[in-house]
């Protein structure tokens, strides 16, 4: 435990976001995504900050993480690529579905046990032909599945109940909101239902960080550090192939990362360096550059983060712009209107 006692909760309030990337189109600023970044050292201490880290937010899936290292000290008994699931936000690959289906084998369940909602998968090709094939909506194909089937086992390990898992006043859930406030270091400030169903916590853009940095420099075996080497190691189970968060997982060694739905990211690096940020309208053409110039920011080489740099815009077929991070975001000052 981090902390017998959490700092107060962050206060619920409208985000003072800030610009953090521009459209540039033919050098001109076209658009403007708002947002908020925090960076943090080594020693923890805030090292670069932009807009409001400190409002209260939802984190959506950037807290599977948070939720794995919970069901870890509850006796869950994953590693390797079943716990990676178990923190994913997957594509609804085969691997995916065969993954969660192992997860309920080993609990003695089924996918009749599940309570996340019916969905298609997200992965947009795996989708696509989903729907070729004229198969409909399941549990399975949700890409929350994995976690699913975690809790379901959880719950099971400790003679909790099953049909009621996801309530916020289960054992279950009330065990991952105190981790949560461990790794955060802060109170929950509000509890609603994430898309999938099981309780969302919001806490702040500098806490999330905070838990991603105490994740990746706990010491060996402790859950947080099982959760760690199982989604670095088994990116792709986590996420998916092509998936952005998985390629910077493997382009950057040693480093952590998580998306999340609403332009959420945290990532950090063994050392304890992390980053975390919000994109206002939840666009991932935003999230991915701002993410990997904060890294750059927290010394990642920029070398390591160029095929993040940013989406490409297109005029009559040819790139006439990019999306770009804000200047003072960037590593070393370029033009404003570089496109």
């Amino acid at each position: 435990m981090y902390s017998s006692s959490p700092a107060a909760a962050p206060v619920v309030r409208e985000p003072l976001h800030a610009p953090v990337a521009h459209l540039i189109r033919g050098g001109v600023v076209e658009g403007i995504h708002y947002g908020s970044v925090v960076v943090l050292g080594a020693d923890g201490e805030v090292q670069f900050q932009l807009g409001d880290i400190e409002a209260a937010f939802y984190p959506r899936s950037a807290v599977k993480p948070l939720q794995a290292v919970a069901m870890l000290r509850a006796g869950l008994p994953l590693d390797g690529e079943l716990l990676s699931l178990a923190a994913a936000s997957h594509s609804g690959e085969e691997r995916h579905l065969a993954g969660t289906r192992r997860i309920l084998d080993l609990a003695g369940l089924t996918e009749d046990d599940l309570r996340n909602v019916p969905d298609l998968p997200y992965g947009p090709a795996v989708r696509d032909t989903w729907i070729r094939e004229g198969r409909k909506p399941s549990r399975l194909a949700q890409n929350c599945s994995g976690k699913h089937a975690a809790m379901l086992w959880t719950a099971k390990l400790n003679d909790w109940s099953l049909d009621d898992y996801l309530e916020p006043e289960h054992p279950l859930q009330q065990a991952i909101a105190e981790i949560v406030e461990d790794l955060t270091g802060q109170r929950v400030a509000r509890t609603t239902v994430d898309g999938c169903g099981a309780p969302l916590f919001s806490v702040s853009l500098h806490g999330l960080a905070r838990a991603m940095s105490r994740i990746v420099t706990a010491p060996p075996g402790t859950p947080e550090a099982r959760v760690a080497d199982a989604m670095r190691e088994h990116a792709e189970m986590a996420s998916g192939a092509g998936r952005d968060v998985a390629a910077l997982m493997r382009a950057v060694p040693g480093l952590l990362a998580k998306d999340g739905f609403e332009g959420v990211e945290v990532a950090a690096l063994p050392d304890g360096r992390a980053v975390a940020v919000k994109i206002a309208d939840g666009a991932n053409r935003a999230r991915v550059p701002v993410a990997a110039a904060a890294l750059a920011r927290a010394g990642v080489d920029p070398e390591l983060l160029s095929e993040f740099a940013g989406e490409a815009l297109l005029g009559g077929g040819r790139e006439v712009g990019r999306v770009r991070p804000v200047r003072s975001l960037e590593p070393v000052d370029v033009p404003v209107c570089a496109w």
